[in-house]
């Protein structure tokens, strides 16, 4: 899949706020309760006039975070530790041979930057994880260093920190601190006032107001597990990651943690981990415990258009199964692959609102109601929600490497072309020698990819030769046959599309919704 933009971890972005003033025509006569009638509004008594006041009381309680660490680099590489060190890496100038380290690994220093902010008088501190985690592969943090507003520097121990969720908990060593407190961020609604601080480029207390721009955001590709971000236009760069969004009490009603930026640079799109979601996790840490969270043990994609047009179900409502992980509670309830998942514990299943965030937050033990769609029919099964293992994030995850070719269209068997002209692919029987050129278990039983047209819709969703299909609308295809019969009953039934299991090397199978192609 392609994306037009980048959403950049330590770097925030915010820009200049806009005031949207809803007038009548003069003379207008407009009916007070008329339906559809928009209704000007006056802004609410109170409106800053200054920020100055909040920010001088709010700025020495937010802190500048460094940390050095040590990187592992090749030492023969010339531009190892730069923006081109892997790149001319692969061309000869690093890894084994050449150079007196004969390719061994050292290491190198290097330093990041980010924002905090205090929470009690005895000097406990809240950032991103990402601030203090070394923002490099194989960096190891050797130590963080605080910087208060009025440049005193202290030494930070790490008290805990919580990847999924990106926030981290330190301490330092002093009494008496000014701090602030978390809001209600539930409360907060699109179009409120707020002030962002931080510590972008590393210029120390810098001040930002702006409004909240959308609230519930989700900023990964395919709906990350726990996106629910605030999103806001106050100016936020690189190292305000770690720093506080506060209302118009001086309330932290967020943290600051990313970008939506083609740039890398402020565009007026920044988010922020809203403080319902990060209180408790902070708290968790704080007290030196671990943070935990309900599980299912399901893989799950979002209904695209595509996928719910093949199943005839309404999109944006409810998440597909793409794997059931043996052995965990969905398992033990009946919950299978293919299922649409439509509600959880009386809670619907929406963008806004995915399972995984759903189940993260309900409590542990507890059996819970879950209704699902399966082959058309709605059913219910009830699930006892277990504790998310730590490796949970790491199971099913994409693996980038392979050949688009991979031998497929190898073997005995000629393609059948039968899909070609219906969904722009030629198959083939997957046979026991296919199976094993293309790194699969023998017994796996599918059809193969060995020809696609490039105009269909099919190569536009990113399939490629060798790509394996193990069902059609759910149903098994064995043979290149039945695949054909498949995609012919979803176009006498009227579907637009179907719905594709499809299996790439090694990686977790996933669904893909392809239009069916109009006969010409």
């Amino acid at each position: 899949m392609r994306y037009a933009y980048a959403i950049t971890a330590a770097l925030l972005a915010g820009g200049t706020t806009a005031t949207l003033m809803l007038q009548q025509p003069v003379g207008a006569q407009v009916a007070q309760n008329a339906p559809g009638t928009i209704q000007s509004a006056a802004p609410k008594p109170g409106a800053p006039m200054s920020f100055a006041d909040l920010a001088a009381r709010l700025q020495p309680a937010v802190v500048n975070i460094s940390t050095t660490q040590h990187v592992k680099v090749q030492q023969n590489n010339p531009f190892a530790g730069t923006p081109f060190g892997d790149l001319f890496g692969q061309f000869g100038f690093g890894g084994q041979g050449g150079g007196d380290s004969g390719g061994q690994p050292v290491t190198r220093e290097a330093t990041s930057l980010g924002s905090g902010f205090i929470i009690s008088p005895d000097g406990f501190v809240v950032t991103n994880n990402h601030v203090i985690s070394g923002g490099q592969q194989g960096a190891v943090v050797d130590s963080i260093t605080v910087t208060l507003t009025d440049r005193r520097e202290y030494k930070a121990k790490l008290i805990g920190r919580d990847p999924v969720s990106d926030l981290a908990v330190l301490k330092i060593d002093a009494t008496n601190l000014p701090f602030v407190e978390f809001g209600d961020s539930s409360r907060a609604r699109v179009g409120d006032w707020v002030l962002a601080i931080g510590q972008p480029y590393g210029l120390g207390g810098t001040v930002t107001a702006g409004i909240v721009s959308a609230i519930h955001r989700s900023i990964s590709p395919n709906g990350g597990a726990y996106d629910r971000y605030i999103q806001t236009d106050a100016a936020i760069n690189q190292g305000n990651s770690g720093g506080p969004m506060f209302d118009l009490q001086g309330n932290v009603i967020g943290i600051n943690t990313a970008i939506y930026s083609p740039t890398g640079g402020n565009v007026g799109i920044g988010f922020a981990i809203p403080a319902e979601q990060a209180k408790p996790v902070i708290m968790a840490l704080k007290a030196g415990g671990k943070v935990k969270r309900g599980y299912l043990g399901v893989g799950i994609q979002p209904m695209s258009e595509d996928i719910a047009g093949s199943l005839g179900l309404p999109k944006d409502r409810g998440e597909i199964v793409a794997r059931v992980e043996p052995g965990y509670p969905a398992a033990r309830a009946g919950i299978k692959q293919g299922d649409v998942i439509v509600k959880v514990n009386n809670q619907d299943v929406t963008p806004d609102q995915t399972l995984s965030y759903i189940v993260a937050n309900l409590p542990i033990g507890s059996k819970v109601p879950i209704d699902l769609i399966r082959n058309g029919q709605r059913m219910s099964v009830v699930a006892v929600v277990g504790e998310r293992p730590a490796s949970a994030d790491q199971l099913g995850e994409a693996d980038d490497q392979g050949d688009d070719d991979q031998g497929a269209g190898q073997g005995n068997q000629p393609a059948v072309p039968a899909t070609k002209d219906s969904i722009g692919l030629s198959l083939q029987t997957l046979t026991p020698e296919i199976a094993r050129q293309l790194g699969l278990q023998p017994a796996t039983r599918g059809v193969v990819v060995s020809q696609i047209d490039p105009s269909s819709d099919a190569a536009q969703q990113g399939l490629q030769r060798g790509d394996v299909i193990l069902s059609i609308n759910q149903v098994p295809v064995g043979s290149a046959a039945q695949a054909a019969s498949a995609v012919d009953a979803a176009r006498k039934a009227g579907r637009q599309s179907v719905l594709l299991l499809v299996q790439r090397g090694t990686r977790q199978a996933t669904y893909v919704g392809v239009k069916i192609q109009t006969k010409k």
